[in-house]
């Protein structure tokens, strides 16, 4: 096997290895919080009843129907068994709709959303943070402070600060959801029209934020690779500064791209409750809604798949990592 095929591998026993553990905390976490959800449903679903035998019958059927009166470790049993078959049970808020329906309708929202913003975010956060390195002056005298301002905002504070000075007070965008709630969702021209509006607030507030920390990282590394030996002997040989910038910036990416694997948990993390902020109809506000019900599948559904989602898009920037990484094709080439 080729080193790349073994760093392939090695990496992905890590990611799978993790994802157990994941399971396992995605089904334990959320029934350590305190209360009953079966007692939550049951008064709002008997109110006016004066029955005490009637009551007690249907808070027992739903303890059977979701199987809370089992113990622990068969609970736990049947949930790898449903999740295997791509069952993620009933939503307890929601009954009797399937948490697989719930998820599979914010899932689109939630992409919409975030992939774009992180990946926009990400990318002109190292340009940004290229040119205060490379030009440096006026640049970085600029780039640089407002980078770290931005930086030292959380998303959610960022979020409820644009949420109140653009949709709250200058009204220009809408104050909360997806679209507005008297239109169907269709392929019309004003449907279109709405989400983008919805979209925009907070679509900027987690690019702003993102775009702070990543310039502070591309302009520290980019500062550290033209200071290097290599540069100064390339100056002397009289290679063209702009191919020199090119080397330059390849080598200050490599940190880049590892510390977006490492921050994507944090972005998605930040980006949920933007949402939730918003409340825009993605995994976030759903997950939030899960949580005030006690609705454990549909809290075990949302966590699952953001650690999926994290799990995979670090996975996917080892693969490119380990493409372009000098000292695996190093490696390789030995082998050969």
């Amino acid at each position: 096997m080729s080193v790349y095929g073994k760093y392939i591998v090695k990496k992905f026993f890590w990611y799978f290895l993790t994802l157990v553990i994941a399971v396992g905390l995605n089904f334990l976490l959320p029934r350590m919080i305190e209360g009953n959800p079966v007692s939550m449903i049951v008064s709002e679903m008997t109110q006016g009843m004066t029955d005490s035998d009637t009551i007690k019958r249907v808070y027992e059927t739903f303890l059977i129907e979701f199987g809370i009166d089992k113990p622990l470790g068969e609970q736990f049993l049947i949930y790898v068994k449903n999740l295997l078959s791509g069952n993620l049970g009933t939503s307890f808020g929601l009954y009797p709709k399937p948490v697989t329906e719930i998820l599979a309708s914010a899932v689109p929202w939630t992409i919409g959303l975030q992939l774009p913003a992180i990946l926009v975010g990400w990318l002109l956060g190292n340009i940004l943070g290229a040119v205060a390195a490379y030009r440096k002056g006026v640049f970085d005298k600029v780039i640089f402070p407002v980078a770290l301002f931005v930086n030292s905002i959380p998303f959610f504070t960022l979020a409820i600060i644009m949420l109140y000075v653009f949709a709250l007070s200058l009204n220009w965008f809408p104050l909360h959801g997806g679209y507005d709630y008297q239109l169907v969702p269709s392929l019309s021209w004003e449907f279109f029209a709405s989400v983008i509006r919805h979209h925009t607030l907070p679509f900027l507030s987690i690019v702003l934020v993102t775009i702070g920390g990543q310039a502070i990282g591309m302009r520290e590394m980019s500062i550290y690779e033209l200071n290097s030996d290599y540069v100064l002997y390339s100056k002397l040989l009289g290679i063209r500064d702009s191919r020199i910038a090119r080397y330059v910036f390849r080598n200050a990416m490599l940190p880049q791209i590892t510390g977006l694997a490492l921050s994507i948990g944090t972005m998605v993390g930040g980006s949920l409750i933007c949402e939730i902020v918003f409340s825009y109809p993605g995994i976030g506000t759903w997950m939030f809604t899960a949580i005030r019900q006690l609705d454990y599948p549909l809290i075990s559904g949302c966590t699952l798949l953001i650690a999926i989602a994290v799990l995979l898009a670090n996975f996917t920037i080892d693969i490119i990592y380990g493409w372009i990484d000098p000292r695996i094709k190093a490696a390789q080439m030995e082998d050969q």
